[in-house]
C-alpha cells in the first residue's frame, strides 16, 4: 500500500541533515553561483516521490468521484451540446465574464471553481515534478506562487475599487434625488404657469369665435354676390363647354372600345406565351433530370474506376512483393545449395588428403612382433 506524502516526509526527515550537509559541502566547492531554486539530488528525489504520490491520489480522487462528474455533466449539458453541434461561442476576454454576482453561491459556479482548482493544482504538481526530474529545481512552483500573489493583489485592488465605486454610486444617487426634487419643484411652477396660460387661451378662443362668426357671415354674403355676377358672365361659355364635353366623351368611348379589342388580343398572346413558358419549364425540368441521372452515372462510374485503379495498384504491389519474395527465396536456396556443395567438396578433398597422407584416423599403425620371436633371435 502506498504511504502518504506526510508519512514519507516524516520518515525521511532524519536523513536530511547528514546527506544535505555532505552534498551542500560539495556544491559549495563546485557551484558557488547555484540558483536559489535548485535542490540537492536527495531532496529532489524525495520531493519528486512525494509529488508522485500526491498526483496519483488526486487522479484517483478525481476518477472515483462519479457523482460529481454526473452533476457537472448535467450542469454543462448546454455547453456540451453546443460543442457537439459546433456552435460558435462568444470570445471570453475575462474570467469574470458571464458571472452573475447574485448567484455566486449556486452549484454551477461551485463545481466550476472546484474543477478549475483541481486542474490548476494538478498542472502545477505535474510541471513541478517535470522541473524536479529534468532540471533539479522548482522554478515552476515559485512562478506559480508569484502568479498567485499577483492575482491576490489584483483581487484586493478590485475589491478596493469596488468599495470606491459603491461610495461613488451612493453619492451619485444622492445627487440624483436632489436633482429629482429640483425637477419636481420646477415642474410644479411650470404647471401653474401653464394653467394661467390655459385660462388666457380660453378667453382668447371665445373672442376669436365671436369674430369668426361675424367674418363668416360677411364672407358668405360677399361670396353669394360674386357667384351671381360670375354666373351671369359664364353661362354662354358653359353651354359651349358642355357641348365639347359630349364630343370628347363620344371620342373617348370609341377609343376605349378600340383599346379593349387590343387588350383582348394582348391577353390571348400573353396566355399563349404563358403556355409555352410552362412547356419550356417542364422540358427544362426533364432535361435537368436526365442531366442529373447522367451526372450520377458518371460519378458512380468515376468512383468505380477509382476503386478499380486502387485495386489494380494493390494487386500490382502484391504481385511485385510476391515476385521479389520468390526471387529472394530462390537466391537463398541457390546460396544454400552452393554452400552445401562447397562444404561437401572441401570435406571430400580433406578426407582424400588425410587418406593419401595417412593422417588422422587413417594413419597406419605398425604392429609389434610377438615376444617369443624376439627371444628366439
Amino acid at each position: 500500500m502506498t504511504s502518504t506524502p506526510t508519512a514519507r516526509y516524516s520518515a525521511a526527515s532524519a536523513y536530511w541533515g547528514r546527506a544535505s550537509q555532505y552534498q551542500n559541502s560539495e556544491y559549495e566547492d563546485q557551484q558557488s553561483d547555484e540558483d536559489d531554486n535548485r535542490l540537492p539530488c536527495f531532496r529532489v528525489f524525495l520531493f519528486a516521490t512525494i509529488l508522485e504520490d500526491a498526483i496519483t491520489q488526486l487522479r484517483i480522487f478525481d476518477e472515483c468521484n462519479t457523482e460529481l462528474k454526473l452533476t457537472k455533466v448535467m450542469l454543462d449539458m448546454i455547453n456540451l451540446l453546443s460543442n457537439k453541434y459546433s456552435i460558435e461561442k462568444p470570445a471570453i476576454k475575462d474570467e469574470l465574464d458571464g458571472i452573475d454576482p447574485k448567484r455566486l453561491g449556486c452549484l454551477e459556479y461551485s463545481l466550476n471553481k472546484l474543477k478549475a482548482d483541481r486542474d490548476l493544482t494538478m498542472n502545477i504538481l505535474k510541471d513541478t515534478y517535470f522541473n524536479l526530474t529534468m532540471k533539479h529545481n522548482f522554478d515552476n512552483l515559485a512562478q506559480s506562487v508569484f502568479m498567485f500573489e499577483e492575482r491576490n493583489d489584483r483581487l484586493n485592488y478590485l475589491t478596493t475599487e469596488e468599495a470606491k465605486n459603491k461610495g461613488l454610486c451612493r453619492e451619485l444617487n444622492r445627487q440624483l434625488r436632489q436633482q429629482r426634487n429640483h425637477f419636481k419643484s420646477v415642474t410644479y411652477d411650470k404647471n401653474n404657469a401653464i394653467d394661467v396660460l390655459k385660462t388666457s387661451l380660453q378667453d382668447a378662443e371665445i373672442i376669436a369665435a365671436t369674430r369668426n362668426r361675424y367674418v363668416e357671415g360677411w364672407q358668405r354674403s360677399r361670396s353669394e354676390q360674386h357667384e351671381q355676377t360670375i354666373m351671369d358672365k359664364e353661362t354662354p361659355p358653359t353651354n359651349k363647354i358642355q357641348e365639347y364635353k359630349m364630343r370628347i366623351e363620344q371620342e373617348q368611348h370609341v377609343h376605349s372600345e378600340i383599346e379593349l379589342l387590343f387588350n383582348i388580343k394582348i391577353q390571348e398572346v400573353i396566355e399563349k406565351v404563358e403556355t409555352w413558358m410552362k412547356k419550356y419549364d417542364t422540358d427544362i425540368e426533364k432535361i435537368d433530370l436526365k442531366i442529373q441521372k447522367v451526372k450520377n452515372l458518371h460519378e458512380n462510374t468515376y468512383e468505380r474506376r477509382l476503386r478499380l485503379e486502387k485495386t489494380l495498384v494493390d494487386h500490382e504491389v502484391l504481385a511485385k512483393n510476391w515476385t521479389r519474395f520468390k526471387e529472394e527465396r530462390e537466391a537463398a536456396r541457390q546460396y544454400h545449395e552452393k554452400m552445401q556443395n562447397s562444404a561437401i567438396t572441401i570435406q571430400a578433398w580433406w578426407r582424400g588428403l588425410l587418406v593419401r597422407n595417412q593422417l588422422g584416423p587413417y594413419k597406419v599403425v605398425l604392429r609389434r612382433k610377438p615376444e617369443k620371436e624376439k627371444k628366439k633371435k
